[in-house]
């Protein structure tokens, strides 16, 4: 974020939204344009910020952005209207108290440069003074009062061409009122409705967008994933979508109350200045609040879109990790065969394979003593299974093989997939498997997530990882900065070992860029593990800001200082020593020993540094240093036989994972190659407003097959295992 001076109002708009103290704001906002990230402000700055969390520091950090732009927006505004020398004290207070661009844009409006309009040429030709008198007298006859304006000279050839440009000005005037504007504005979000049908041709090439080929919603009602639907219908040329306003006269009242006009007046120029109201809204209002609405409309679908896709990421990075344990990943495929790699406990590759159990080779018996072969040999506990082509069969030969080898003792898990083949072909998969296969490098991608998800899937474009819903149809720019701030609060939140981490783990460290990851992966190859973490300061290019940064967050076990394997940060050591010194013995018979601990008051240890917050964590982490948040990790069971949509019958109850969470529900993989939706009215016998209240991506769970519609490969699904579903078909659609 680029560092500008922070205006008190900035800091005050920020802290009512939070219901936070402007102090904290204003401290938040120091350190945030001093280098800090939100994670090391968040975890080591809580006596500065009175302990905002990440996810007021998060908001906090957006809002800052929104209102610098504002700011900057504001300042050039006011520039180019002083440079036209119209700016007095009334408009700059006017623009001044605008809270929002689009209220700043509505009072700029009619000050912005444009191209010659009709009402400019208008007023050149001198009919400004015909449309003022028009509209504060509606007694004059206006074709007479016209008469006098007409001048061949200036392009005004009759009576019925002043009338013209007349109208002409006062439509741009209607237009351009921003009280009046902002207003309609509201009521059109209130009143209106998105509207779309199909266009004609069109029905079979855009079949997937059948439930909008006649469709018509309130925009209060309409859903983020529904506004995406439509308006990729819409860029599809599939369907053709239009902003209903609702009753055009309610609109035009407004319009002409504002103004003073009566729309069923007697007077002389009442009946011309109604006609001028109705143009107005019809030619001008109603399309640019249009486009208003559906900016609008977008906006906040993307906004909830990015969240979901955001809260799915987050859930997914810190899925349970299997753990250090010897892992075979399988990488299911029919005709190019399953690919095969096995990773030890540290995830190192250690043998590959490539089997043909599936036809058209059919090598059964032979493909699963090949894998009881290498289970064996490198101690595999673990047998990874990627949930694509293949996967049920895979899923299958992965069952016989521990069938027929319960001495081995294996356990399958089917993993997800998404965003391996694009790991894969990537070029940093290319220096960390150099001259294997990139066919193989998914399998060991697929190992890999198993034994810890957030590690490997940092490797990929967190928008390939596919938890979102219409994440094409979103703002690239908004998506991004929302997903690697996900990223970077769960990398932080989980902590890095220093010297088993990747370049992409710890260039996603509070602190950390590429090029330093890079500088710190360099040093340990070439002078072994690092023993503290104050050895750190001999990377290159590490210097103290970044150590500060980072610090807290890398994790260096079995070194010469346990507290390194500790969240407590290297600058509170010192408070540690007098906690050490207070209770007795040394730190790591303190370490642990949770009845000491709780024991001691934090009070005791706080000095003009360290405040209670940090003292209190500090005494929090002794008792579980390095405890990993993340849960216990649990696997799902598919049902024998049922492989394929075909074979899912009504009323079936199975368990399977949460694949991924949408507004509008969850999809559940069961292992038949087609995720199923349990719909948010399914969830549960309440009202759910956000699916993720109840399930999150990973969740092991039981549903009930609803119904199945093998032709458009749909599955529907509940979590409510006490429905029926011979009512739900029977009830009206």
């Amino acid at each position: 974020m680029t560092a500008s001076p922070t205006s008190p109002p900035i800091a005050r708009t920020i802290a009512t939204e939070l219901g936070v103290r402007e102090n904290q704001v204003k401290a938040a906002v120091d350190l945030l344009d001093g280098g800090a990230t939100v994670p090391f402000v968040a975890r080591y700055r809580k006596e500065a910020t009175g302990g905002l969390d990440d996810a007021q520091l998060r908001t906090l950090e957006e809002r800052l952005r929104y209102l610098r732009e504002l700011e900057e927006r504001r300042a050039a505004i006011l520039e180019s209207i002083e440079a036209q020398g119209k700016l007095d004290d009334e408009l700059r207070a006017r623009i001044m108290a605008a809270d929002s661009k689009a209220r700043l844009e509505d009072i700029y409006l009619p000050y912005k440069p444009k191209r010659r309009t009709k009402a400019q040429i208008a007023r050149e030709a001198g009919l400004e003074p015909l449309a003022v008198a028009l509209l504060a007298d509606p007694g004059l006859d206006p074709p007479a009062a016209a008469a006098r304006y007409v001048d061949a000279e200036k392009g005004v050839a009759d009576a019925a061409a002043a009338l013209e440009g007349a109208r002409a000005i006062l439509v741009e005037h209607f237009a351009e009122d921003a009280d009046l504007i902002g207003s309609l504005r509201e009521r059109l979000w209130t009143r209106g409705g998105l509207v779309s049908t199909v266009r004609a041709g069109r029905e079979q090439a855009g079949a997937k967008f059948s439930d909008y080929f006649k469709f018509s919603e309130p925009f209060t009602r309409l859903p983020s994933h529904r506004i995406l639907a439509v308006f990729r219908g819409e860029k599809e040329e599939v369907l053709d979508v239009a902003v209903d306003p609702g009753e055009p006269g309610d609109y035009e009242a407004r319009i002409a109350g504002r103004f003073g006009v009566s729309l069923d007046g007697r007077r002389p120029a009442d009946p011309w200045l109604a006609e001028t109201v109705r143009w107005a809204w019809k030619t001008r209002i109603s399309v640019h609040l249009g486009i208003d609405v559906r900016s609008r409309l977008r906006q906040e679908a993307e906004d909830e879109a990015v969240r979901v896709f955001a809260a799915n990421l987050r859930d997914l990075l810190l899925a349970a990790p299997a753990g250090s344990r010897a892992t075979m990943g399988l990488d299911p495929g029919l005709r190019t065969g399953v690919k095969v790699a096995v990773v030890d406990r540290t995830g190192k590759v250690v043998a590959t394979d490539t089997i043909y159990p599936h036809e058209p080779r059919r090598q059964w018996d032979e493909s699963i003593d090949r894998l009881a072969r290498l289970a064996k040999t490198h101690a595999v506990e673990l047998v990874a299974i990627g949930n694509g082509t293949a996967s049920r069969e895979t899923d299958k030969l992965a069952g016989e093989l521990i069938g027929r080898h319960p001495d081995l003792g294996l356990t399958k898990v089917v993993v997800s997939e998404a965003g391996a083949s694009v790991y894969s072909a990537s070029a940093y998969a290319g220096k960390e498997l150099p001259g294997l296969d990139v066919s193989l490098r998914g399998a060991v991608s697929i190992a890999r997530r198993l034994q810890d998800p957030l590690a490997e899937l940092v490797k990929i474009d967190p928008k390939s990882i596919g938890v979102g819903q219409y994440q094409h149809d979103v703002t690239e720019v908004k998506l991004s900065r929302s997903l690697d701030a996900v990223v970077e609060d769960c990398v932080n939140g989980v902590g890095v070992d220093v010297n088993t981490a990747s370049v992409p783990l710890l260039s996603r460290v509070s602190g950390i860029s590429e090029g330093l990851a890079e500088n710190i992966v360099r040093h340990r190859d070439e002078h072994g593990a690092f023993r503290k973490r104050t050895a750190l300061k001999e990377v290159a290019r590490l210097g103290p800001k970044a150590f500060e940064q980072c610090a807290g967050f890398l994790r260096i076990q079995g070194g010469d200082d346990p507290l390194d394997a500790s969240s407590v940060h290297p600058e509170a050591y010192p408070v540690v020593r007098r906690i050490v010194k207070t209770a007795g013995g040394d730190i790591r018979s303190l370490i642990g020993n949770t009845t000491t601990l709780r024991a001691l008051r934090p009070d005791d240890f706080v000095d003009a540094t360290f405040g209670l917050p940090t003292v209190t964590d500090i005494l929090r982490e002794l008792e579980k240093p390095g405890r990993d948040p993340r849960p216990a990790f649990k696997t799902a069971t598919f049902a024998e036989g049922v492989e394929k949509i075909d074979d899912l019958v009504p009323g079936m109850v199975l368990e399977g994972v949460v694949t991924n969470v949408a507004a509008f529900g969850a999809f559940v993989d069961v292992g038949v190659h087609q995720d199923g939706l349990v719909h948010v009215s399914a969830m549960a016998r309440r009202f759910v407003k956000d699916p993720r209240e109840i399930v999150k991506p990973g969740d092991v769970v039981k549903v009930k097959v609803m119904d199945t519609d093998v032709a458009r490969k749909r599955i529907s699904l509940s979590l409510r295992l006490d429905d029926d579903p011979e009512a739900q078909r029977r009830r009206p659609r």
